[in-house]
Protein backbone atom coordinates (compact mmCIF):
# COMPACT_ATOMS: atom_id res chain seq x y z
CA UNK A 1 0.00 0.00 0.00
CA UNK A 2 1.27 3.32 -0.93
CA UNK A 3 2.29 5.52 2.07
CA UNK A 4 2.69 8.47 0.45
CA UNK A 5 1.67 11.96 2.11
CA UNK A 6 -1.09 12.36 -0.75
CA UNK A 7 -4.73 11.78 0.46
CA UNK A 8 -6.30 8.75 -0.79
CA UNK A 9 -10.10 8.50 -0.61
CA UNK A 10 -11.33 4.89 -0.81
CA UNK A 11 -14.98 4.31 -1.78
CA UNK A 12 -16.32 1.66 0.15
CA UNK A 13 -19.89 -0.50 -0.54
CA UNK A 14 -22.42 -1.36 1.81
CA UNK A 15 -26.29 -2.05 2.05
CA UNK A 16 -28.25 0.56 3.68
CA UNK A 17 -29.38 -1.36 6.92
CA UNK A 18 -28.35 0.06 10.31
CA UNK A 19 -26.13 -3.67 11.01
CA UNK A 20 -24.62 -3.14 7.55
CA UNK A 21 -23.43 0.11 8.23
CA UNK A 22 -22.27 -1.20 11.60
CA UNK A 23 -20.44 -3.62 9.89
CA UNK A 24 -18.44 -1.42 7.26
CA UNK A 25 -17.31 0.94 9.78
CA UNK A 26 -16.19 -1.33 11.60
CA UNK A 27 -14.05 -2.92 9.08
CA UNK A 28 -12.99 1.18 8.13
CA UNK A 29 -12.00 1.42 11.63
CA UNK A 30 -9.31 -1.83 11.51
CA UNK A 31 -7.87 -0.21 8.54
CA UNK A 32 -7.86 3.48 9.76
CA UNK A 33 -5.18 2.19 12.04
CA UNK A 34 -3.23 0.41 9.49
CA UNK A 35 -3.36 3.47 7.04
CA UNK A 36 -4.46 6.75 8.88
CA UNK A 37 -3.46 8.81 5.95
CA UNK A 38 -6.16 6.89 4.00
CA UNK A 39 -9.79 9.03 3.52
CA UNK A 40 -13.05 6.50 3.40
CA UNK A 41 -16.32 7.35 2.33
CA UNK A 42 -19.47 5.10 2.46
CA UNK A 43 -21.48 4.58 -0.57
CA UNK A 44 -24.68 2.82 0.84
CA UNK A 45 -27.69 1.38 -1.41
CA UNK A 46 -30.28 -1.62 -1.10
CA UNK A 47 -30.16 -4.79 -2.46
CA UNK A 48 -32.76 -7.23 -4.15
CA UNK A 49 -32.51 -9.10 -1.08
CA UNK A 50 -33.50 -5.39 0.75
CA UNK A 51 -36.20 -4.44 -2.00
CA UNK A 52 -38.48 -7.62 -1.85
CA UNK A 53 -39.75 -8.28 1.50
CA UNK A 54 -42.98 -9.83 0.59
CA UNK A 55 -41.85 -13.55 -0.09
CA UNK A 56 -39.45 -16.16 1.55
CA UNK A 57 -35.76 -15.50 0.11
CA UNK A 58 -35.86 -19.03 -1.80
CA UNK A 59 -38.92 -18.32 -3.20
CA UNK A 60 -37.67 -14.81 -4.96
CA UNK A 61 -35.45 -17.33 -7.45
CA UNK A 62 -32.62 -15.03 -7.32
CA UNK A 63 -28.52 -15.78 -6.38
CA UNK A 64 -26.67 -13.03 -5.19
CA UNK A 65 -29.87 -11.18 -3.83
CA UNK A 66 -27.80 -9.48 -0.96
CA UNK A 67 -24.79 -8.67 -3.15
CA UNK A 68 -25.41 -8.46 -6.96
CA UNK A 69 -26.32 -4.65 -6.91
CA UNK A 70 -23.03 -4.01 -5.06
CA UNK A 71 -21.50 -6.17 -7.28
CA UNK A 72 -22.25 -4.11 -10.43
CA UNK A 73 -20.95 -0.91 -8.34
CA UNK A 74 -17.64 -2.44 -7.80
CA UNK A 75 -17.04 -4.17 -11.01
CA UNK A 76 -18.00 -0.67 -12.54
CA UNK A 77 -15.33 1.44 -10.59
CA UNK A 78 -18.08 2.89 -8.16
CA UNK A 79 -16.66 1.38 -5.02
CA UNK A 80 -13.10 0.30 -4.12
CA UNK A 81 -14.75 -2.64 -2.19
CA UNK A 82 -17.63 -4.04 -0.80
CA UNK A 83 -18.35 -5.14 2.86
CA UNK A 84 -20.29 -8.33 3.59
CA UNK A 85 -21.76 -10.64 6.18
CA UNK A 86 -19.78 -14.08 4.83
CA UNK A 87 -23.01 -15.72 5.04
CA UNK A 88 -24.41 -14.05 2.30
CA UNK A 89 -21.52 -14.10 -0.86
CA UNK A 90 -22.17 -16.95 -2.86
CA UNK A 91 -19.59 -19.69 -2.54
CA UNK A 92 -19.00 -19.23 -6.62
CA UNK A 93 -17.96 -15.77 -6.78
CA UNK A 94 -19.11 -12.89 -9.70
CA UNK A 95 -16.33 -12.93 -12.18
CA UNK A 96 -13.64 -10.41 -12.07
CA UNK A 97 -14.18 -10.48 -7.62
CA UNK A 98 -12.43 -12.29 -4.99
CA UNK A 99 -12.74 -12.00 -1.26
CA UNK A 100 -9.66 -9.65 -0.42
CA UNK A 101 -10.16 -10.16 3.75
CA UNK A 102 -11.92 -12.07 5.74
CA UNK A 103 -11.75 -10.69 9.43
CA UNK A 104 -11.87 -12.51 12.80
CA UNK A 105 -14.95 -14.83 12.87
CA UNK A 106 -17.64 -13.65 15.68
CA UNK A 107 -19.62 -16.36 17.41
CA UNK A 108 -21.37 -18.17 14.20
CA UNK A 109 -24.04 -19.38 16.49
CA UNK A 110 -28.03 -18.52 16.15
CA UNK A 111 -29.89 -16.90 19.05
CA UNK A 112 -33.67 -17.29 19.79
CA UNK A 113 -35.22 -13.56 21.00
CA UNK A 114 -38.54 -13.80 22.52
CA UNK A 115 -41.35 -11.52 23.29
CA UNK A 116 -40.93 -9.47 26.86
CA UNK A 117 -43.80 -11.65 28.58
CA UNK A 118 -42.12 -14.97 27.24
CA UNK A 119 -38.70 -14.19 27.54
CA UNK A 120 -37.52 -16.39 30.36
CA UNK A 121 -38.55 -19.94 28.02
CA UNK A 122 -36.17 -21.24 25.49
CA UNK A 123 -36.89 -23.57 23.00
CA UNK A 124 -37.48 -26.94 24.95
CA UNK A 125 -39.66 -25.37 27.22
CA UNK A 126 -42.30 -22.92 25.55
CA UNK A 127 -45.77 -23.56 25.18
CA UNK A 128 -46.60 -25.66 22.69
CA UNK A 129 -47.81 -24.05 19.16
CA UNK A 130 -46.04 -21.11 19.86
CA UNK A 131 -45.01 -19.66 16.61
CA UNK A 132 -40.65 -18.82 15.71
CA UNK A 133 -40.03 -16.89 12.99
CA UNK A 134 -37.22 -17.60 10.74
CA UNK A 135 -36.53 -16.85 7.42
CA UNK A 136 -33.99 -19.52 6.88
CA UNK A 137 -34.78 -23.37 5.84
CA UNK A 138 -31.84 -24.61 7.49
CA UNK A 139 -33.41 -23.01 10.53
CA UNK A 140 -37.05 -24.13 9.43
CA UNK A 141 -35.71 -27.77 8.87
CA UNK A 142 -34.31 -27.97 12.27
CA UNK A 143 -36.48 -26.15 14.22
CA UNK A 144 -39.30 -28.97 13.01
CA UNK A 145 -36.87 -32.08 13.32
CA UNK A 146 -36.01 -31.18 17.23
CA UNK A 147 -38.82 -29.07 18.50
CA UNK A 148 -41.97 -30.73 15.99
CA UNK A 149 -44.13 -28.69 18.94
CA UNK A 150 -43.13 -24.95 17.47
CA UNK A 151 -44.93 -23.76 14.71
CA UNK A 152 -42.80 -21.64 12.22
CA UNK A 153 -43.15 -19.11 9.99
CA UNK A 154 -41.46 -16.41 7.33
CA UNK A 155 -40.14 -13.66 8.76
CA UNK A 156 -37.95 -11.22 6.42
CA UNK A 157 -36.68 -7.75 6.72
CA UNK A 158 -33.26 -6.31 8.27
CA UNK A 159 -32.53 -6.91 11.94
CA UNK A 160 -34.87 -4.02 13.23
CA UNK A 161 -37.59 -5.02 10.90
CA UNK A 162 -37.55 -8.23 12.39
CA UNK A 163 -37.44 -7.07 15.91
CA UNK A 164 -40.52 -4.84 15.76
CA UNK A 165 -42.47 -7.48 14.14
CA UNK A 166 -41.88 -9.49 16.92
CA UNK A 167 -42.40 -6.85 19.76
CA UNK A 168 -45.96 -6.05 17.47
CA UNK A 169 -46.72 -9.09 18.35
CA UNK A 170 -48.64 -9.31 21.33
CA UNK A 171 -50.69 -6.94 19.82
CA UNK A 172 -51.18 -8.40 16.81
CA UNK A 173 -53.67 -11.47 18.16
CA UNK A 174 -56.81 -10.15 17.32
CA UNK A 175 -55.79 -8.85 13.52
CA UNK A 176 -56.13 -11.81 11.48
CA UNK A 177 -53.52 -10.20 8.83
CA UNK A 178 -50.77 -10.35 11.09
CA UNK A 179 -48.72 -13.30 12.53
CA UNK A 180 -48.38 -13.67 16.69
CA UNK A 181 -44.86 -14.56 16.66
CA UNK A 182 -43.75 -15.98 20.17
CA UNK A 183 -40.22 -15.43 19.12
CA UNK A 184 -37.60 -15.14 16.14
CA UNK A 185 -34.25 -16.60 16.01
CA UNK A 186 -31.53 -14.27 14.11
CA UNK A 187 -27.87 -14.70 13.74
CA UNK A 188 -26.21 -13.68 17.36
CA UNK A 189 -23.51 -12.45 15.84
CA UNK A 190 -25.02 -9.35 14.56
CA UNK A 191 -27.97 -9.21 17.72
CA UNK A 192 -24.14 -8.57 19.64
CA UNK A 193 -22.68 -6.01 16.67
CA UNK A 194 -26.04 -4.10 17.47
CA UNK A 195 -25.82 -4.46 20.73
CA UNK A 196 -29.06 -5.98 21.67
CA UNK A 197 -27.36 -8.70 23.82
CA UNK A 198 -30.42 -8.12 26.32
CA UNK A 199 -32.84 -9.28 23.55
CA UNK A 200 -31.34 -12.60 23.90
CA UNK A 201 -33.47 -15.43 25.87
CA UNK A 202 -31.00 -18.47 24.46
CA UNK A 203 -28.05 -18.78 22.58
CA UNK A 204 -28.64 -21.94 20.63
CA UNK A 205 -25.27 -24.23 20.89
CA UNK A 206 -23.86 -25.60 17.92
CA UNK A 207 -25.47 -29.13 18.78
CA UNK A 208 -28.70 -28.02 18.65
CA UNK A 209 -28.65 -25.88 15.81
CA UNK A 210 -25.85 -26.35 13.62
CA UNK A 211 -25.31 -22.72 11.76
CA UNK A 212 -24.90 -21.12 8.02
CA UNK A 213 -22.05 -21.37 6.38
CA UNK A 214 -19.59 -18.03 6.73
CA UNK A 215 -22.28 -17.05 9.43
CA UNK A 216 -20.45 -14.90 11.86
CA UNK A 217 -17.26 -13.75 10.02
CA UNK A 218 -17.35 -10.68 8.01
CA UNK A 219 -15.73 -10.18 4.11
CA UNK A 220 -14.61 -7.94 2.31
CA UNK A 221 -14.84 -8.20 -1.14
CA UNK A 222 -13.13 -6.68 -4.07
CA UNK A 223 -12.02 -6.53 -7.48
CA UNK A 224 -9.63 -9.31 -8.61
CA UNK A 225 -6.30 -7.64 -9.90
CA UNK A 226 -6.50 -4.91 -8.02
CA UNK A 227 -3.34 -5.35 -6.26
CA UNK A 228 -3.31 -2.21 -4.44
CA UNK A 229 -6.83 -2.85 -3.19
CA UNK A 230 -6.27 -6.69 -2.07
CA UNK A 231 -2.68 -5.34 -0.35
CA UNK A 232 -4.35 -3.24 1.63
CA UNK A 233 -6.65 -4.93 2.69
CA UNK A 234 -4.65 -8.40 3.21
CA UNK A 235 -3.40 -7.63 7.12
CA UNK A 236 -7.12 -8.30 8.39
CA UNK A 237 -7.29 -11.59 7.17
CA UNK A 238 -7.56 -14.11 10.33
CA UNK A 239 -5.83 -17.31 10.23
CA UNK A 240 -8.34 -19.82 11.62
CA UNK A 241 -11.10 -18.15 10.22
CA UNK A 242 -10.03 -18.05 6.62
CA UNK A 243 -9.53 -21.89 7.12
CA UNK A 244 -13.06 -22.03 8.87
CA UNK A 245 -14.97 -20.09 6.14
CA UNK A 246 -12.69 -21.96 3.35
CA UNK A 247 -13.32 -25.74 4.31
CA UNK A 248 -17.07 -24.75 5.14
CA UNK A 249 -17.18 -22.64 1.77
CA UNK A 250 -15.99 -26.02 -0.34
CA UNK A 251 -18.43 -27.65 1.59
CA UNK A 252 -21.21 -26.19 0.23
CA UNK A 253 -19.96 -26.06 -3.39
CA UNK A 254 -19.35 -29.71 -3.46
CA UNK A 255 -22.91 -30.02 -2.76
CA UNK A 256 -24.58 -27.00 -4.66
CA UNK A 257 -26.90 -25.27 -1.65
CA UNK A 258 -27.01 -22.15 -0.68
CA UNK A 259 -30.76 -20.58 0.35
CA UNK A 260 -32.49 -23.04 -1.87
CA UNK A 261 -31.99 -25.89 0.68
CA UNK A 262 -31.40 -27.03 3.94
CA UNK A 263 -27.64 -26.94 4.90
CA UNK A 264 -25.52 -26.46 8.04
CA UNK A 265 -22.26 -26.80 9.34
CA UNK A 266 -19.71 -26.32 12.48
CA UNK A 267 -16.07 -25.76 12.26
CA UNK A 268 -13.42 -25.57 14.91
CA UNK A 269 -9.15 -24.97 14.52
CA UNK A 270 -7.74 -26.52 17.64
CA UNK A 271 -3.93 -24.58 16.72
CA UNK A 272 -2.31 -26.79 19.67
CA UNK A 273 -3.68 -29.74 17.98
CA UNK A 274 -2.85 -28.65 14.56
CA UNK A 275 -6.29 -29.81 13.07
CA UNK A 276 -9.43 -28.35 11.68
CA UNK A 277 -12.86 -30.14 12.48
CA UNK A 278 -15.85 -29.93 10.50
CA UNK A 279 -19.42 -30.82 11.41
CA UNK A 280 -22.04 -30.47 8.29
CA UNK A 281 -25.53 -32.13 7.49
CA UNK A 282 -28.50 -31.81 5.24
CA UNK A 283 -32.23 -31.85 5.65
CA UNK A 284 -36.09 -32.59 4.12
CA UNK A 285 -37.56 -29.13 4.32
CA UNK A 286 -39.89 -30.60 6.84
CA UNK A 287 -36.69 -31.60 8.92
CA UNK A 288 -37.99 -35.61 8.60
CA UNK A 289 -34.96 -36.38 6.98
CA UNK A 290 -31.10 -35.82 7.77
CA UNK A 291 -28.26 -36.86 7.14
CA UNK A 292 -25.25 -35.95 9.05
CA UNK A 293 -21.10 -36.41 8.79
CA UNK A 294 -18.39 -35.48 10.55
CA UNK A 295 -14.33 -35.37 9.77
CA UNK A 296 -11.00 -33.67 10.25
CA UNK A 297 -7.63 -32.83 9.15
CA UNK A 298 -4.10 -32.36 10.53
CA UNK A 299 -2.97 -29.25 9.17
CA UNK A 300 0.51 -28.65 7.44
CA UNK A 301 3.66 -28.91 9.92
CA UNK A 302 5.49 -25.10 10.28
CA UNK A 303 8.29 -26.63 9.37
CA UNK A 304 7.33 -28.32 6.31
CA UNK A 305 5.66 -24.48 5.09
CA UNK A 306 8.92 -23.08 5.90
CA UNK A 307 10.85 -25.70 3.66
CA UNK A 308 8.15 -25.21 1.30
CA UNK A 309 8.84 -21.71 1.05
CA UNK A 310 12.90 -22.02 1.23
CA UNK A 311 12.58 -23.93 -1.94
CA UNK A 312 11.69 -20.68 -3.82
CA UNK A 313 14.19 -18.09 -2.04
CA UNK A 314 16.21 -16.66 -4.60
CA UNK A 315 20.32 -16.58 -4.08
CA UNK A 316 20.08 -13.91 -2.12
CA UNK A 317 18.04 -15.41 0.60
CA UNK A 318 14.81 -13.40 -0.07
CA UNK A 319 11.57 -15.06 -0.78
CA UNK A 320 9.98 -15.37 -3.75
CA UNK A 321 8.64 -11.39 -5.32
CA UNK A 322 5.25 -12.15 -6.69
CA UNK A 323 4.68 -12.00 -10.23
CA UNK A 324 2.79 -8.86 -11.58
CA UNK A 325 1.39 -11.50 -14.69
CA UNK A 326 -0.19 -14.09 -12.35
CA UNK A 327 -3.06 -13.59 -10.04
CA UNK A 328 -2.72 -15.82 -6.55
CA UNK A 329 -4.87 -19.03 -6.98
CA UNK A 330 -8.60 -18.61 -5.63
CA UNK A 331 -10.22 -20.73 -2.68
CA UNK A 332 -13.53 -20.76 -3.01
CA UNK A 333 -13.46 -17.31 -3.97
CA UNK A 334 -10.80 -16.36 -1.37
CA UNK A 335 -7.50 -14.55 -1.66
CA UNK A 336 -5.11 -16.40 0.27
CA UNK A 337 -2.69 -13.38 1.23
CA UNK A 338 0.31 -14.97 3.33
CA UNK A 339 -1.32 -17.93 4.24
CA UNK A 340 -0.12 -21.27 3.33
CA UNK A 341 -1.35 -22.74 0.47
CA UNK A 342 -0.66 -26.58 2.00
CA UNK A 343 -3.62 -25.37 5.12
CA UNK A 344 -5.46 -23.91 2.36
CA UNK A 345 -5.24 -26.77 0.80
CA UNK A 346 -6.75 -28.73 3.35
CA UNK A 347 -9.17 -27.20 4.71
CA UNK A 348 -10.39 -27.02 1.32
CA UNK A 349 -10.00 -30.61 0.79
CA UNK A 350 -11.70 -31.44 4.53
CA UNK A 351 -14.80 -29.71 3.05
CA UNK A 352 -14.97 -31.06 -0.52
CA UNK A 353 -14.35 -34.74 1.26
CA UNK A 354 -17.43 -33.92 4.17
CA UNK A 355 -20.16 -33.42 1.17
CA UNK A 356 -18.89 -36.26 -0.53
CA UNK A 357 -19.75 -38.42 2.25
CA UNK A 358 -22.86 -36.99 2.45
CA UNK A 359 -23.34 -37.57 -0.98
CA UNK A 360 -22.65 -40.80 -0.93
CA UNK A 361 -25.42 -41.53 1.73
CA UNK A 362 -28.12 -39.60 -0.46
CA UNK A 363 -27.50 -35.89 0.53
CA UNK A 364 -28.47 -35.05 -3.43
CA UNK A 365 -31.61 -36.47 -3.49
CA UNK A 366 -32.95 -34.51 -0.45
CA UNK A 367 -31.47 -31.69 -1.71
CA UNK A 368 -33.05 -31.91 -4.97
CA UNK A 369 -36.47 -32.59 -3.11
CA UNK A 370 -36.36 -29.56 -1.58
CA UNK A 371 -35.09 -27.41 -3.82
CA UNK A 372 -38.28 -29.26 -6.70
CA UNK A 373 -40.89 -28.22 -3.45
CA UNK A 374 -39.42 -24.68 -3.41
CA UNK A 375 -39.45 -24.03 -7.52
CA UNK A 376 -43.20 -25.73 -7.84
CA UNK A 377 -44.36 -23.18 -5.01
CA UNK A 378 -42.91 -20.20 -7.51
CA UNK A 379 -44.83 -21.57 -9.98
Amino acid sequence: MDKSNQKTIIRVGSRKSELALIQTKFVISQLKELYPEVEFEIISMTTMGDRVLDKPLPKIGEKSLFTKDLEVALLSGTVDFIVHSLKDLPTIMEIGTTIGAVLKRDDPRDALVLRDELKEFELNSLPSNSLIGTSSLRRTAQLKRKFPNLRVSDVRGNLNTRLKKLDNSSQAASDNNSKNYSGIILALAGIQRMGWEKRVSQIIDSDVMLYAVGQGALAVECRLGDDDIIEMLEPLHHYETVLQVVAERGFLTKLGGGCSAPVGIKSTVCLDKNVISLDGAVWSLDGSETLHCSSSVELADKKVIQNHIDQYRSEDGEPPKKCPYKQPRQFVGVTPGKISYLDLDAALQLGTELADSLINKGALNIMNTAKEIIHSAIK
